[in-house]
């Protein structure tokens, strides 16, 4: 079998992607598979180092703000689909696969509409809680739509193409128990909260983060692991925004700073609780894990797409919502401290999200793409 897979952008298009195509390895092993990208640094750092070929396409977003500047980037972008459609019937033509798989971004238009044209079966997976343009424009076109959470089929003009699949996360969020994950992180003695955020709008969240720190540094009321993000300068954003705050980084009671978490299914599995903002892929591990959260969408995203797949999570009881412009250290430590102490309530929570999730949610991706080729 030949499996051509398209994906750009971010983590969220990228981790189901690798998830989907693992799974359809493990199946058969025999497999070829061939990535399609837009040029993007994240999936051409990403798909080869997971073991896959990737070739890029000319592919662009569609700017929805009218302006001089828009109208000219949206002529671009239309002479892109013209390119990017020629050059995905070539790549289709040569590599002949058995079905294309999209799981987001712009690139996914050209190359599933390409495949639908010429016979192929073609699927689509949409991570956020409402369709994206691509999902929009592909919806009629595509054999299935799968989706990320149940009763999404009212946004689709074709409910019977929909299927509810939940997301499929990176590997190792099943390797572990949270008891495994809590002696490897070693911590014991009290509850453990995890924090971490998107590049969008971090600055605000830092001095928020700062003054959360801050108050559990004398309270104690859990431990705290954060990501500050953005590497050298992240981390040096942190600790002077502590040190206006008069806390000293190199001597923390409660709280370890990391630049980044490199082992994130680990952490998060040991964690009573997380903090971040609610991306697709994030989203797919919470309900996977089962992990109740403190959710801050990024306003900063197309269609506010984060606050509504942090409502759903929300709205099914797994998920706490603040809004970035409500947010402050005190209400994220007040929100916080009283969940971490419910131990009845945290568990509710647990349940909550986790039926949200789909076990074997790859699994049940890749059988849906075999029934049909």
């Amino acid at each position: 079998m030949k499996f051509l897979i398209t994906c750009a952008g971010t983590a969220g298009h990228i981790n189901p992607a690798l998830a989907i195509a693992g799974m359809l390895k493990e199946l058969m092993p025999d497999s070829k598979f061939l990535f399609v990208g837009s040029g993007r640094e994240m999936e051409n750092r990403h798909i080869p180092m997971a073991g896959f070929d990737i070739v890029n396409i000319k592919s662009s977003g569609f700017q929805r703000k009218l302006s001089a500047e828009n109208i000219v980037r949206n002529v671009k972008a239309a002479a892109n689909i013209v390119i990017g459609s020629a050059q995905a019937k070539k790549l289709i033509r040569e590599f002949k696969p058995d079905a294309a798989i999209g799981t987001g971004g712009y690139v996914c238009y050209p190359v599933l509409s390409a495949a639908a044209k010429m016979g192929i079966p073609t699927f689509i997976h949409e991570s956020n809680a409402i369709p994206g343009l691509t999902t929009k424009l592909l919806q009629t076109t595509v054999d299935k739509v799968m989706v990320a959470f149940p009763g999404l089929e009212k946004y689709y003009k074709d409910p019977s193409r929909v299927v509810f699949t939940g997301t499929p996360v990176r590997v190792g969020f099943d390797d572990f128990t949270k008891e495994q994950a809590r002696g490897k992180v070693g911590i014991w003695d009290k509850p453990l909260v995890v924090s971490f955020w998107g590049s969008l709008g971090a600055s605000r969240l830092t001095d928020a983060t700062a003054e959360f720190i801050a108050i559990n540094n004398e309270v104690g009321a859990f431990r705290h692991i954060h990501a500050t993000g953005g590497g050298e300068e992240g981390m040096e954003s942190m600790r002077n925004t502590l040190r206006e705050r008069g806390v000293d980084p190199d001597n923390l009671k409660y709280t370890e700073l990391r630049s980044y978490i490199d082992d994130m299914p680990v952490v998060m599995t040991a964690a009573d609780m997380v903090m971040c903002r609610s991306g697709a892929s994030t989203m797919g591990e919470l309900t996977a894990i089962g992990k109740p959260a403190l959710l801050i969408p990024s306003p900063y995203v197309t269609d506010n797409h984060q606050e509504k797949n942090a409502r759903t999570i929300e709205n099914g009881g797994g998920a706490v919502v603040v809004t970035e412009a409500e947010c402050t250290g005190k209400l994220l430590f007040d929100k916080v401290s009283a969940l971490v102490a419910d131990v009845d309530a945290l568990d509710k929570m647990s349940d909550a999200v986790k039926a949200m999730g789909v076990p074997d949610c790859a699994k049940k991706i890749a059988d849906i793409i075999l029934e049909k080729i």
